[in-house]
């Protein structure tokens, strides 16, 4: 069993300003998907070329906050909404969708595309990779923020969380899953590694996208059966289906239907046509 070390959610305050471990974890996260987008710029077929990774970028920034705090409002929130107006722009004390993220995401890069004459699934199938390495910083700072918690257990890896860092529908000191860790390392190192792997080769159009969509779906479809559900939605039935898995089981079908089409040899196309 290990202790949860409580690490402090602010970094450092400048005249008021208070820095925070969960934004910083985002700002990583961009940094990194940024230097990668460049190295995956210069690959002869990309369809983004280098000087194009700046605007990308910034319209995936732009889908991943707005869609991943609308959707958040919308999937898991509408309770706090309801009690504070203001809870939308309060980021700051977490609180993002990874569904209304890639929703936001899907509607950024269909705008962004327009303008490059590239379709939707070819601006999708250059970032996809780029974004597992935003989940996992994502997770991390779930982490240092006390919230994602998972069910009770007595697996030698898990945490124990006193209840004032709690978030859930408990009271008194239990050892937990650290179901965001899972999914730092899921969603975030394996995902990237695969996705990583996968495109550092030519592969037909939508294949990547459709990777990335199945492989998330599944992993996090997974994870939820170990995750305790937000205490005003529960679970939705039969005791065991979470909001997490409604809203992933349309990315697993998808991810299918995407590979299907990207292999089927009569749809077969480079991902630069």
């Amino acid at each position: 069993m290990l202790t949860y070390p409580e690490i402090d959610p602010v970094i450092f305050s400048i005249l008021g300003l208070k820095i925070r471990w969960y934004g910083m974890m985002y700002v990583f996260g961009f940094l990194a998907g940024w230097w990668l987008a460049r190295r995956r710029s210069r690959q002869p077929w990309s369809t983004i070329s280098s000087q194009q990774v700046d605007d990308l970028v910034f319209y995936v920034m732009l889908g991943v906050i707005v869609g991943g705090r609308l959707g958040y409002i919308l999937f898991y929130g509408w309770v706090n909404m309801a009690e504070d107006p203001l809870y939308i722009v309060k980021i700051w004390q977490g609180g993002m969708s990874f569904h209304g993220g890639l929703a936001g995401v899907l509607i950024a890069m269909w705008l962004y595309g327009r303008t490059l004459g590239n379709t939707m699934w070819q601006m999708t199938d250059f970032v996809a990779p780029l974004v597992p390495l935003g989940l996992g910083f994502g997770r991390i700072g779930n982490f240092i923020n006390g919230e994602l918690w998972g069910k009770p257990t007595d697996v030698p890896w898990a945490f124990n969380v006193p209840d004032d860092v709690f978030a859930g529908f408990r009271v008194g000191d239990e050892v937990l899953h650290a179901t965001m860790l899972y999914e730092a390392a899921l969603e975030g190192l394996v995902l990237f590694g695969v996705l990583l792997w996968f495109s550092s080769k030519e592969r037909p159009y939508m294949a990547v996208s459709g990777l990335f969509l199945l492989l998330y779906g599944l992993f996090r479809f997974y994870i939820e059966f170990y995750r305790v559900p937000d205490a005003h939605i529960g679970y939705l039935f039969a005791d065991w289906v979470t909001m997490g898995q409604l809203l992933s089981t349309p990315m697993i079908i998808a991810g299918a239907i995407l590979l299907y089409l990207a292999y089927r040899p009569t749809t077969k196309r480079e991902a630069t046509t």
